[in-house]
């Protein structure tokens, strides 16, 4: 064999070789990339479902209250109203993509927590109301999807944070570039969560 062959079949051996291993690499980036977007969507999902059982709670803790609170019919309809305003909201993944809409979910989704801060300072002015079982049950659960919601924002946003990083990392920019990788939204805090609350007695 001639000595010019055995070069060019090196060369052709080493550029295949090299091909090969890019090709290689842009597919496990892009398969990293597909698993870190599946892991935004699950993690949504998980704050959808705590967000879900909140909605469920609020029916049943609204009529134990209007027992004992008609006259509260202000404070109610604020929660029934913000309530309806959640759940008028087509929520799906593309929802991450859209800053705008992930806004409007935010806001919808604060203005029912405020309106549920509302009702529990009611609560408060009706000791008969905070015995009931029922509504100790309630407010148990509530408590606790509050609480629930809140770990599941912050896993999200963990979550969030490793994608965008990945995606805004060079060399996988270049295959997030070609792919529809494009960054997802963070959960943030609420307008007047920096303003401490202000005690009255």
């Amino acid at each position: 064999m001639k000595k010019s062959t055995i070069i060019i079949l090196a060369v052709v051996g080493v550029l295949l070789l090299t091909a090969f291993s890019i090709v290689s690499w842009g597919v496990s980036t892009y398969n990293s990339l597909v698993g870190l977007d599946e892991g935004v969507n699950g993690a949504w999902s998980q704050v959808q479902n705590q967000y879900q059982r909140r909605f469920d709670l609020i029916p049943n803790l609204v009529e134990t209250v209007k027992g004992y609170a008609e006259h509260e019919k202000e404070v109610l309809i604020g929660v029934t109203e913000a309530r309806a305003k959640v759940g008028q909201m087509n929520v799906s993944p593309e929802i991450l993509k859209d800053p705008q809409a992930f806004q409007r979910f935010e806001q919808a989704q604060g203005g029912l927590s405020s309106a549920l801060s509302r009702l529990m300072v009611v609560i408060e002015k009706y000791p008969d109301l905070k015995a009931n079982q029922n509504f100790l049950a309630l407010q148990s659960q509530l408590e606790g999807t509050e609480n629930r919601i809140s770990v599941e924002r912050k896993r999200f946003n963990e979550v969030v944070q490793d994608y965008n990083t990945r995606i805004r990392q060079f060399p996988a920019s270049f295959i997030a570039g070609f792919g529809s990788f494009s960054q997802k939204a963070y959960f943030q805090a609420e307008g007047n969560a920096q303003t401490a609350p202000k005690v009255k007695f």
